[in-house]
């Protein structure tokens, strides 16, 4: 789960992490009385879940109360396009003091995988490049595994600044942690973190997601989720049990099991084609379950076609079966619907699907799949 910036900055204050004074702005009415509240210059910035906010147009300096108030009618409620997170309306603008900034610099806490533990990556050079930094200067960006015992100084006295700034930083990388560990967060950056020209270090953005699976855990935190920055369909799915993430192609598919539904995106792929989304309905699926997740799959308007690959184990092959059917006969599906099934009662699925009077293909492995899939 994501947050917006001024909600993570509430979270750090929270953790004793220095960030600039600042208020939320969510409607056109307030914004004159909120510039009046933190004075100029400020920074008006535009709260959704994305990056590149600034190269999008949606984080800039004012510099006098007339212009602040022009920026801030111009990036409340406009349609901010990023590299990142595609099209985002912008329904809340956060007003921000400005920062006297000599420095910037990229501090992250990230999960490490393949370690098993969290990762701190730092940087001296923070700031909207970062992602190039790591793309032509990687030696700059530096990792240290959180092992026992962990002391961020080594790592920390790398980015080169004296004594005073480096235990600043060192301070606010203990607060990260804690934070992350307290909070179960998968993710929590800073980008900048800014050292100002009083030798103060500030964290002028801020940027958490949470662990979905520990969200039981943190009534608090999952209060602070914004559905309205969330896919329509994916919220659908949640309130249904399934597991489902939007994605950019045309081939919609479901399954049953988070590695057959990456194997089945390959599979698309090979066909020379892309996933529509990631739909994994689970190994114990009921048939009306099954016909929920069909009709969550056919909203999507940009799908030519449906693949649906099932291993019938928990979920028996005629369950899916009925179900997809028993959608099909309720809606108005137009694309074509590939099914492969393997697994318990595989024949009576194919059978039940063969003898429903609509346009299914039955095929009989992935190869099969695969051919029917170049041909849409």
């Amino acid at each position: 789960m994501k947050i917006h910036e001024y909600q993570a900055k509430e979270l750090f204050k929270q953790y004793n992490i220095a960030v600039p004074f600042s208020v939320l702005c969510e409607s056109s009415e307030n914004i004159e009385n909120c510039i009046n509240i933190i004075k100029t210059p400020c920074v008006i910035k535009a709260q959704v879940h994305s990056g590149a906010r600034g190269k999008a147009g949606g984080v800039k300096l004012a510099k006098d109360y007339a212009s602040a108030v022009e920026i801030a009618k111009n990036i409340l409620g406009m349609e901010l396009k990023s590299s990142q997170a595609g099209v985002k309306k912008v329904n809340k603008i956060l007003i921000e003091q400005a920062v006297d900034i000599d420095k910037e610099i990229y501090l992250s806490l990230t999960f490490d995988r393949t370690n098993e533990c969290i990762d701190l990556i730092a940087s001296p050079e923070g700031g909207m490049d970062i992602e190039e930094i790591a793309k032509t200067n990687p030696e700059k960006i530096y990792t240290e595994c959180i092992k026992e015992d962990f002391n961020p100084q080594k790592t920390i006295e790398k980015l080169g600044f004296g004594e005073n700034i480096t235990s600043q930083i060192c301070a606010i990388v203990n607060s990260l942690y804690k934070l992350a560990i307290e909070k179960d967060a998968s993710l929590v950056e800073i980008n900048p973190l800014v050292i100002t020209k009083q030798g103060r270090v500030i964290a002028i953005d801020a940027k958490i997601n949470f662990d979905d699976n520990a969200l039981f855990r943190h009534e608090d935190i999952l209060a602070l989720k914004d559905e309205t920055e969330e896919n329509p369909l994916e919220l659908e799915a949640q309130k249904d049990g399934l597991n489902y993430i939007k994605l950019d192609g045309t081939i919609g598919c479901m399954v049953n099991g988070a590695g057959l539904a990456m194997a089945t995106m390959d599979i698309i792929k090979l066909a020379g084609k892309d996933a529509a989304n990631f739909l994994d309905v689970g190994g114990g699926a009921s048939s009306e379950k099954i016909e929920k997740a069909f009709k969550l799959l056919i909203s999507d308007k940009n799908l030519e076609a449906v693949f649906i690959n099932i291993f019938g184990g928990i979920l028996r092959c005629d369950f899916l079966a009925e179900g997809v059917k028993n959608a099909i006969q309720t809606l108005n599906v137009t694309c074509p619907v590939i099914v492969r099934m393997e697994g318990t009662n595989k024949e009576k699925g194919a059978e039940i699907l063969n003898n429903s009077g609509l346009k299914f293909t039955v095929v009989k492995d992935l190869n099969e799949a695969i051919e029917v899939i170049k041909k849409i």
